[in-house]
């Protein structure tokens, strides 16, 4: 691409905090740059996207990247934003997590590129070999008691009553040692993170020049909270993971539709590819027409697509529109049920669904849908019932376990947007 990474990220409002020399540097030169992803998970999620995007850009502007993955640093956990110590991970556990996060890292790196091929590296693969004793005498000594407690991730535990663990407090000079690693095996001269991650990063910065006499670099983007200031990606539902089985396409794609106005145009910048142009047309558009949602729908689609791929996001739109009345062929089970989650359910006996199964009539008044049998028959005369979103016209007809979705679901509809799910048990 051509330009100028870091105005990129500038116009993106990426920009939070950089050291002297970046722009300058990233203007005249290919850089290594590296951030790191802490494994206490088997999948990243949403909160990780703005660091692994920021990879992602700097790749397709000529940089080389590097994913840090923190299979050594995970096992001591970062105070860094953090009110109190996490539980420390087995290396077992911190094993497989990294083996995960490596498939999700591949749908936004191009570690094939001729030129500036993305990799993964895991700092476990040295910091678990370095004796204590050479890493106080190496990388210790460079740094005071003093200046580490300057830093805010430490001055921000401190202030609390639990305080910090010595384990925690080390982290900073772990990482650390991690860029003068990186330094020296992949010649990298650039860290960047979230705005919590600067004490961390300007201690590497710091090590370089002490240890090697040379100049590094770190760049910090803006952290990003919900509009009720939570952190981004948790919901009431929970965390909004990028693995598919944790968090289904569809969910993934709901959250990035549901953002409000007030957040959707920074969200296209931050997360997204989509150009200025088009990013200015979709503010427009939110300014007058709110109610089209275009930005909330190309965010979406974009996120989709990016995380999940297009066959995904095509099944993610397909559910999107089964609320408003859209086919459910070739849906299955988990995706109804996602869909469906929010309507209301009862339990029905397969037993009660084989052979015949039971009259519509009767299985509208038992479950709620209306109030008694006549109305149900009223209704249905007057074409407002739908089995799985197709329209009844027969007053005979029954419900049987062929209208059950995979064995599991019947999804009954009355009027354009009444839902009732039927989850065959049994």
């Amino acid at each position: 691409m051509a330009g100028n990474v870091f105005d990129e990220f500038r116009w993106r409002g990426l920009v939070y905090d950089f050291t002297e020399g970046l722009p300058e540097a990233l203007a005249s030169e290919k850089l290594t740059v590296y951030i790191g992803f802490d494994p206490t998970s088997n999948s990243l999620q949403v909160g990780n996207l703005l660091a692994l995007m920021g990879l992602a850009r700097m790749q397709r502007f000529g940089h080389a990247p590097i994913a840090v993955a923190g299979g050594g640093t995970g096992m001591i956990g970062d105070p860094s934003g953090k009110i109190s110590e996490r539980q420390l991970l087995s290396p077992e556990q911190v094993e497989a997590n990294v083996e995960a996060i490596k498939k999700q890292l591949a749908r936004f790196l191009d570690f094939d590129a001729a030129t500036n091929p993305a990799k993964i590296v895991n700092n476990a693969d040295w910091l678990l070999k370095v004796s204590m004793m050479a890493f106080l005498r190496d990388v210790g000594k460079h740094f005071t008691v003093n200046y580490m407690m300057a830093k805010e991730s430490v001055r921000a535990r401190l202030a609390r009553e639990e305080g910090i663990s010595y384990t925690e407090f080390s982290y900073m000079l772990l990482q650390a040692y991690d860029f003068l690693k990186l330094y020296d095996d992949h010649n990298c001269v650039l860290q960047a993170g979230g705005s919590d991650q600067w004490g961390n990063i300007t201690a590497g910065v710091e090590l370089i020049r002490r240890k090697r006499g040379a100049r590094a670099h770190g760049l910090v983007y803006p952290l990003v909270t919900s509009a009720d200031g939570t952190k981004l990606g948790k919901t009431e539902r929970g965390t909004i993971w990028l693995d598919a089985q944790k968090t289904s396409p569809y969910r993934f794609y709901q959250f990035w539709l549901n953002q409000g106005d007030a957040a959707v145009i920074d969200y296209l910048r931050y997360f997204t590819f989509v150009g200025r142009e088009e990013i200015a047309a979709l503010e427009e558009q939110v300014a007058v027409h709110p109610e089209r949602r275009e930005a909330q729908r190309t965010l979406a689609q974009e996120m989709t697509r990016l995380t999940h791929g297009e066959t995904a996001l095509e099944r993610a739109e397909q559910a999107a529109e089964v609320l408003f009345g859209g086919e459910l062929a070739g849906l299955g089970a988990e995706e109804i049920s996602d869909i469906f989650a929010d309507v209301p359910s009862s339990e029905l006996s397969r037993s009660r669904l084989e052979g015949l199964g039971l009259p519509l009539i009767d299985l509208l008044a038992e479950v709620g849908v209306t109030r008694s049998k006549g109305e149900a028959r009223r209704l249905l005369q007057s074409g407002g019932v739908y089995v799985n979103n197709v329209a009844v016209e027969d007053l005979d007809r029954a419900v049987t376990l062929q209208d059950a979705i995979e064995g599991q679901f019947v999804v009954l509809r009355r009027g354009k947007k009444r839902y009732h799910l039927l989850r065959v048990v049994g």
